[in-house]
């Protein structure tokens, strides 16, 4: 028996009926399904047969996007040749929707794909509307990007772009040769999808053969995108000429930024480049105010360092130092503390390199260190504008470190930050920069260090139990700490890891902070004027509860806030 006489059968379709839309599938090439929707047979009523002559379970995605993520488990092609479509990643099975059950071929396409990847499948039956509209999700930012790389024209060279910039002699000319190019398509898609994705930062590198563009999400990065060598020279001029660099300065690193409209908002990038073997790299960081900035609440700190830190902001004086490496999220807890300060009633002034949020009511400056204008000298600027509150991007060298002590004993709140690993290496970091010991106790007010650690997927994560080598570890890592500190550490019998979902491909989303911070007191003023090394501040803010990052993000886990994963990367 087929599917139509199942149909005629079920008395969805008469005989009569039944012929002739036999013979119009055939003369016509049309799919059986788009000719009895043209016989005014409901698409419901079509799925629902073909689930229960088949025997197949019927997935309805009319309000389910498919991620990119999973569209990856079947190439396009093969999803258009044999009308097979990934919908999700389900307990280690890749669930497939199919408009005709019955293709021996398609199915013998899933076994192979299926055995490539080392995974089982389960077929669900869907309409052909929810097969079409699942194939166009294909033609994301590779199809758009193959458009633009049809149109573009072969003359348009790196040497073009050079002689256009000769022969005009103005900026403006060239800059409207280049944005009528199909190359000004492949950016602007780029940064689009960057941006939809929730990137942090692109990076457009050339390779031998090809130019592979990544995007960093939730500190992860991934290739998105492999464009043909050939564009590389038009891309890097398009990309420089928005940012205001040298087009025909290839041999040193040049910096600079542009804004752009995407979605209706505006959205700052952060470009740099670098001149690479195969030719230039290209960074750039998205800045997206959207994102807005989060409250001290909101960042992730534990109810013991959120009172640490409102308690130093309070401070009339002082100085705040945030330690981690680039892309730890120092500038963004930054932020969140000026968003306490009152800047109603407070003279606030920050020196920044960049500018990357903007702040209401905080008198924002970016340095510019090519004309001199460093965190040193815009610091001795500060001082001459009456501030109550001075944040200064980073503390770089010696110079801006001694200021910043000086600003602080003068009846300056300074907020800031320092490259060091902890904590505990603060003050011995700036000890290196030539501050005077017996200048940080009365200065210093918070030493905090952090990393930032993906967050689990809410309602996503495979259980696992603290037992074994991982109670054995929970137990050593927080076996010098004091004992009425310890019994405040929250006990839990399982972690979770992670696990794509349906909803959550990568089973995580979004990054929290894990922190380390201490407070200055009699001990620690001590250590720093007897024996001022890492470890014996270590010590002294240990014996008052100092928790680790480590611990930090052990306690997140315990939680099911992080997956188990990142305990282990710190």
């Amino acid at each position: 028996m087929t599917f139509i006489d199942f149909l005629v059968e079920k008395g969805i379709l008469d005989k009569k009926s039944a012929a002739d839309i036999k013979k119009d599938v055939v003369d016509s090439g049309s799919s059986l399904e788009e000719k009895l929707e043209e016989r005014k047979i409901e698409i419901g009523e079509i799925v629902k047969a073909k689930s229960d002559f088949y025997g197949v379970p019927i997935r309805d995605l009319s309000n389910t996007n498919v991620s990119s993520d999973i569209l990856k488990y079947i190439p396009e092609e093969s999803a258009g040749h044999y009308r097979i479509v990934p919908l999700a990643m389900e307990e280690g099975f890749l669930e497939v929707g199919m408009v005709d059950p019955s293709n021996l071929q398609a199915r013998d396409a899933l076994n192979f794909i299926a055995s490539k990847n080392d995974i089982s499948f389960k077929i669900f039956v869907i309409s052909e509307k929810d097969f079409k509209k699942t194939l166009e999700l294909y033609k994301g930012i590779g199809s758009e990007v193959k458009k633009a790389l049809g149109e573009l024209d072969t003359a348009f060279t790196e040497d073009d772009v050079l002689e256009t910039k000769k022969a005009e002699g103005a900026e403006e000319e060239g800059t409207r040769i280049i944005e009528d190019a199909p190359v000004t398509k492949i950016v602007a898609t780029i940064l689009r999808y960057a941006v939809e994705g929730l990137a942090s930062d692109v990076h457009v590198e050339p390779l031998k053969a090809q130019v592979r563009v990544r995007f960093r999400v939730d500190g992860v990065m991934n290739t998105s995108l492999v464009l043909p060598i050939g564009v590389h020279s038009a891309v890097v001029a398009r990309i420089k000429i928005l940012s205001r660099m040298k087009l025909d300065e290839k041999r040193k690193p040049q910096d600079g930024r542009f804004s752009a409209k995407i979605e209706g908002r505006k959205i700052d990038f952060r470009v740099s480049t670098f001149p690479s073997y195969y030719g230039e790299k290209i960074v750039m960081r998205i800045l997206d105010q959207k994102r807005g900035v989060k409250s001290i609440d909101d960042i992730g700190l534990s109810e013991r360092n959120v009172e640490f830190l409102k308690d130093a902001i309070k401070r009339p004086y002082g100085l705040i130092l945030i330690s981690g490496p680039t892309g730890s999220g120092k500038s963004t807890t930054l932020y969140s503390v000026l968003k306490e300060i009152d800047s109603s009633k407070k003279n606030v002034l920050s020196l920044e390199d960049p500018v990357e949020y903007g702040m209401e009511g905080v008198n924002q400056s970016q340095v510019f260190p090519e004309i001199g204008y460093t965190f040193a000298n815009g610091l001795r600027t500060t001082l001459r504008q009456d501030p109550d509150v001075i944040m200064v991007g980073e503390i770089r060298d010696g110079e801006t470190a001694k200021l910043a002590i000086q600003a602080s004993l003068t009846g300056h709140l300074v907020l800031s930050t320092i490259h060091t690993n902890t904590a505990s290496g603060i003050i011995p970091r700036l000890i290196d920069m030539g501050v005077d010991p017996y200048l940080i106790p009365p200065t210093l007010v918070l030493g905090v260090a952090q990393r930032l650690v993906r967050r689990i997927c809410e309602g996503s994560g495979e259980p696992m139990k603290i037992e074994g080598s991982i109670k054995e570890m929970f137990d050593k890592q927080f076996e010098d700490l004091p004992e009425e500190y310890r019994d405040k550490i929250p006990q839990g019998d399982e972690v979770l890891k992670i696990k794509a979902t349906e909803d959550c491909p990568s089973g995580t989303k979004g990054r929290i902070a894990v922190v380390e911070m201490y407070k200055m007191d009699r001990d620690i003023e001590d250590v720093i004027l007897h024996n001022p090394v890492e470890s014996a501040v270590y010590d002294a803010a240990r014996a008052k509860g100092m928790l680790t990052m480590k611990e930090d993000a052990i306690i997140k886990a315990i939680n099911k806030v992080i997956p188990w994963e990142e305990v282990n990367n710190l």
